[in-house]
């Protein structure tokens, strides 16, 4: 699986390279600046994209909107973003595009070596990993559309927002997978979406519940 990182501080850029590459991926490219990302993005067209929000020259949204940039030329290229803050604004202009993995995690929540591995996989088949603090201050910002959700149905779709399966989900809360099931039909009903053969109706689900 080939990967582009985009990660100015040296010491972090060299550990991402050498932890995926230990995970048998492939890193093609891993720049420390926003005008270098873009190009590598498009002339390399990576299975994933592992993106720093803010990169030189002004350390501003630099890395997310090269991200951003890339995926409007490759449609659904998927980018898991990290990020030292939540950065509201830039993870709903990457939420809205609806094609393709995304991913926004926190450097510092980043703990376990495996997590990480995982996140970036999971992107890179077109899910989504998205940091607990990320969905919990998205959620702050849009109230109204989780007004006809019960409690237990924001918690198991913010179990989905993270991305964890129907399994992880009754683990995490401590119920049936059965009572999953039920709780995932009741939210794709009350935020209207009907019965399909979409597979990324979980994925649409996440993105009414953070209203982007």
């Amino acid at each position: 699986m080939r990967v582009v990182i985009g990660e100015d501080l040296a010491l972090l850029r060299d550990g991402l390279t050498r932890l995926l590459e230990a995970y048998d991926f492939t890193v093609v490219a891993a720049v420390d600046n926003g005008p270098e990302l873009l190009p590598a993005l498009v002339a390399h067209r990576p299975d994933v994209a592992v993106v720093d929000v803010r990169l030189p020259p002004t350390f501003t949204d630099e890395g997310l909107q090269a991200a951003i940039a890339a995926r409007a030329t490759i449609p659904g290229l998927p980018v898991l973003v990290l990020s030292q803050h939540v950065e509201p604004l830039y993870a709903r202009e990457l939420l809205s595009d609806r094609k393709g993995g995304i991913g926004y995690l926190l450097k510092d929540r980043v703990s376990h070596v495996a997590q990480f591995v995982d996140a970036v996989r999971r992107v890179a088949a077109g899910g989504t990993a998205l940091d607990p603090e990320v969905v919990s201050q998205l959620l702050a910002r849009h109230e109204p559309p989780l007004a006809a959700l019960t409690m237990r149905e924001r918690e198991v779709l913010g179990q989905m927002a993270e991305g964890r399966s129907n399994g992880a989900i009754a683990g995490k809360l401590f119920i049936g997978e059965k009572a999953v099931s039920k709780h995932i039909s009741s939210i794709f009903t009350k935020l209207g979406l009907p019965p399909s053969d979409d597979d990324h109706r979980r994925v649409l689900a996440v993105l009414a519940y953070l209203n982007v």
